[in-house]
């Protein structure tokens, strides 16, 4: 078969040629580009589609990004809607910008970018001692980010580009200092407050409902009893840990691992000498060394004629402070503890020997082998337990790196089913219920690896149903997992949520009494201020709540200071309802000089950052930008409040 083809290539070639080209005009190139397709448009710009999938990876980038530089912040907060959706606008702002840049015709110079290149660190150490660019090490530089040199300077140079579009508003921001403090005086201004509140909790007792009421408030809230998607997996792991379970070690490779690793086990030989030290530094003069040497020489003599004299020698004419008080006694050292020479000469000498001359950068020494302490082996049966370990350790490792690749070609290659890979490679097939796109916060587990999590819910393994690729959940881990059930979110139905709709509905009911309660006393306070019944004093500003809610030090700051004292009332929604009575301003403490120019400073670059923020409204309204993606509840109703 294979041979017709090679030897009639060109008769294959067009034939090929007939069916796909008459395919590509009655399908069209769209049709094919379906196999690509990244999943739903969440967002455009100037008729750029943004999918699901662009917005997946640039969150799952930034959740990566902070978890490296925070690591013990709550999972639970990068992982939010309204985390997500912060993504998306600043993916659309990136866009927004680029498109910007291009019609501008915002272009960066070979000579900028070059400049750039030799200031960034990363690169100006790649340079050698001659100043020149080490192009091996340069590429693989861009080779660790995914790219090529040329890639790598296409991507510097569109970032440059895209930074045109807004460094002249925030370059040319300019603020005087009575700007500053009368912008810094108003936003941080404090307050003298005295709150008395009303909290659902208190009126709950008082509230009925019947189930008629549950179910109108069901039918009109349903979107709160959604249910969250969720799917139900199998799922393969391959580890290091699984498979040293595995393995089964002979008693004759145990037992070759301990007489190999016989020295390791028992620890080093060690030696006790004493020596005599005649300073000889490297740098003296040939004629002083060679005196030096003759007095080490006639040392040595006197020790080989009475070596029980050692000592007594070496107290008297040892240049080694440290030791001749002791007879020249070192104690006990191993290898490695002593220059070369010196070492080299004590692990020559039988117990009681005495060495010739040794030199070294100290001098001129004799040394006397006094003692030798050789390492105990412990017993075959005693190290049984470590010796296993590490054996199961290392085989499981190298069993790893074998398995590792044939794991990951094979669900993919047979990724109808894990059943075929998990029977060759004997792994067990598990199972995990209720999985939803984002893990809760603190879970641990493979099947709540965010990574994972997102191949799970990818349009491949949701509607294809077929294996995700195999994923690095952890050093020396490998993932596959496939959906069996997939729960799409829906209302769920009324009798399932009905305890919660009473919950609701009852916390719901007892806000609306707390505040039909509040506004009446209100009402009555303001007839008769003397009766007011606040309570105690509090100084609050933006900076400092004083575990007030956020809306009510809004509303006591937006209190008019030409009427104070003056009485308002705060709808806090599900938290109930309060009364502030707001006495007076409370002065700024005055600020010091340097203060002052820090806050100058911030101030302009709020006002830039505020020139910018109205720049880019601008260009989304004339480069038409739309949010397709739906905005999570309490983003809207925190835009909604704002003054």
């Amino acid at each position: 078969m294979f041979d017709s083809i090679r030897n009639n290539s060109k008769i294959w070639m067009g034939l090929l040629f007939l069916l796909v080209i008459p395919s590509f005009v009655l399908v069209g190139i769209e049709g094919y580009s379906r196999y690509e397709d990244k999943g739903a448009v969440v967002a455009k710009v100037d008729g750029q589609k943004i999918s699901q999938a662009e917005w997946d990876a640039a969150h799952q980038n930034e959740v990566d990004r902070i978890r490296a530089s925070v690591p013990n912040l709550d999972p639970k907060l990068l992982d939010s809607a309204e985390a997500r959706y912060a993504t998306l606008e600043r993916l659309v702002n990136d866009r927004l910008i680029a498109i910007a840049s291009e019609k501008q015709l915002l272009v960066t110079s070979d000579q900028r970018l070059a400049r750039y290149l030799q200031q960034d660190p990363s690169i100006a150490g790649l340079r050698g001692a001659d100043g020149k660019l080490d192009m091996e090490r340069y590429r693989q530089l861009a080779a660790s980010q995914g790219m090529t040199p040329e890639m790598l300077e296409a991507r510097v140079r569109r970032d440059l580009s895209n930074q045109q579009v807004l460094a002249g508003l925030q370059g040319s921001t300019f603020a005087t200092q009575r700007q500053a403090d009368m912008a810094l005086d108003a936003y941080l201004q404090r307050r003298e407050i005295q709150v008395q509140r009303w909290m659902p909790a208190d009126f709950a007792a008082k509230v009925q409902v019947t189930d008629a009421d549950l179910e109108r408030y069901y039918q009109e809230k349903s979107e709160r009893f959604r249910s969250v998607e969720n799917v139900d997996v199998e799922f393969l792991v391959l580890d290091v840990a699984a498979l040293q379970a595995k393995i089964v070690l002979p008693e004759q490779d145990l037992k070759t691992y301990y007489e190999q690793n016989l020295q390791r086990l028992g620890g080093q030989e060690q030696r006790r000498a004493s020596h005599i030290l005649v300073n000889a530094a490297k740098d003296l003069p040939a004629a002083d060394k060679q005196k030096a040497r003759a007095k080490a020489e006639s040392l040595l003599a006197s020790v080989r004629k009475a070596p029980k004299t050692f000592a007594e020698v070496a107290r008297k004419n040892s240049d080694d402070t440290g030791s001749a008080s002791r007879g020249g006694d070192l104690d006990f050292f191993a290898r490695g503890a002593m220059v070369k020479p010196f070492e080299d000469a004590a692990f020559a000498l039988q117990k009681g020997d005495i060495s010739d001359i040794v030199e070294s950068d100290f001098g001129f020494h004799i040394i006397q082998l006094t003692d030798v302490k050789l390492p105990q082996a412990p017993s075959f049966e005693s190290m049984r337990p470590q010796l296993e370990a590490d054996l199961r350790k290392q085989q499981a490792q190298r069993q790893f790196a074998e398995l590792a690749e044939s794991f990951s070609n094979s669900v993919y290659e047979q990724s109808d089913s894990l059943a075929p890979v998990a029977e060759r490679l004997k792994l067990t097939v598990q199972k995990a219920q209720g999985l939803k796109r984002v893990p809760a916060a603190g879970a641990q587990g493979v099947m709540n690896n965010p990574k994972l999590l997102q191949a799970v819910f990818s349009e491949d393994a949701v509607v294809k149903r077929r294996n995700t690729a195999a994923i690095e959940v952890a050093p020396n881990t490998l993932a596959s997992a496939r959906v069996v059930n997939h729960r799409p979110a829906t209302v769920r139905p009324f009798e399932e949520v009905k305890a919660d709709v009473r919950q609701l509905l009852i916390q719901a009911k007892s806000a609306e009494l707390a505040k039909a309660e509040g506004q009446s006393r209100l009402a009555a306070w303001k007839s008769e201020p003397a009766q007011a019944n606040v309570g105690q004093i509090l100084k609050v500003s933006r900076e400092q709540a004083q575990a007030q809610p956020q809306a009510l030090v809004e509303a006591a700051l937006r209190a008019d200071p030409a009427h104070m004292p003056v009485l308002t009332g705060v709808d806090l929604g599900s938290e109930g309802y309060a009364i502030v009575r707001v006495n007076k301003i409370v002065p700024r403490p005055e600020l010091s000089t340097q203060q002052a120019e820090q806050s100058r400073q911030q101030f302009a670059r709020l006002w830039g950052q505020a020139e910018s923020q109205a720049y880019l409204a601008s260009l989304k309204s004339h480069f038409k930008v739309e949010m397709l993606a739906e905005k999570p509840q309490k983003m809207s109703e925190s835009a909604a409040k704002k003054p």
